[in-house]
């Protein structure tokens, strides 16, 4: 007689928790599809406003522009002063207005510098190459900006700025990297 209420008893245990498991499940499915839309709805909101800025997406200064996406990224204002430009690898050198750090716009990431760090083996093209995101430190301040924290036309923006600054030509980034020294 126990052994059958035991085998009753665990019979409804595993009755009841395929049952809660199913549910869990459905409702899951639900949740996971209410994102879905939540996701959808907030990307064509995103578009419609982002179509009517885009129309008049301009940079007037290229430099504040830069400084107001370091700091807005950073938190701290860095008042860069440009310093020099490099096309390849791209990179922007500025420097801090109080003069203490160097601070590098790239569109290249850390895994990509180093990469190309690996890829140069000779120990002559270091001194050969200036370009300074070949010769970052380890444990350098990295930030990357996307337009996520540097505001919703930033990519409308950076190549506008870019060439504003540099005179180069850029395609379309969705990203960019501020390497501070």
């Amino acid at each position: 007689m126990e052994t059958s209420l035991a085998l009753v008893v665990i019979a409804t245990v595993i009755f009841f928790g395929a049952l809660i498991s199913l549910g869990n499940e459905r409702q899951r499915k639900a949740i996971d599809g209410l994102r879905e839309q939540t996701v959808l709805w907030a990307m064509q909101d995103l578009r419609i406003k982002r179509e009517r800025l885009a129309r008049d997406a301009k940079v007037d200064n290229p430099l504040g522009w830069f400084n107001k996406i370091a700091s807005k990224v950073i938190g701290l204002d860095l008042n860069v002063q440009f310093e020099e430009a490099f096309d390849e690898p791209r990179a922007l050198i500025c420097a801090s207005g109080d003069g203490g750090d160097k601070v590098v716009f790239s569109p290249l990431s850390p895994n990509e510098i180093r990469r190309m760090k690996r890829d140069r083996r000779s120990r002559l093209t270091q001194y050969i190459d200036p370009n300074p995101l070949l010769s970052l430190l380890r444990g350098i301040k990295t930030y990357q900006i996307s337009v996520l924290n540097g505001g919703i036309l930033f990519d409308l923006e950076l190549p506008l700025a870019w060439k504003g600054l540099t005179g180069q030509d850029i395609n379309l980034m969705e990203r960019l990297w501020i390497y501070v020294s």
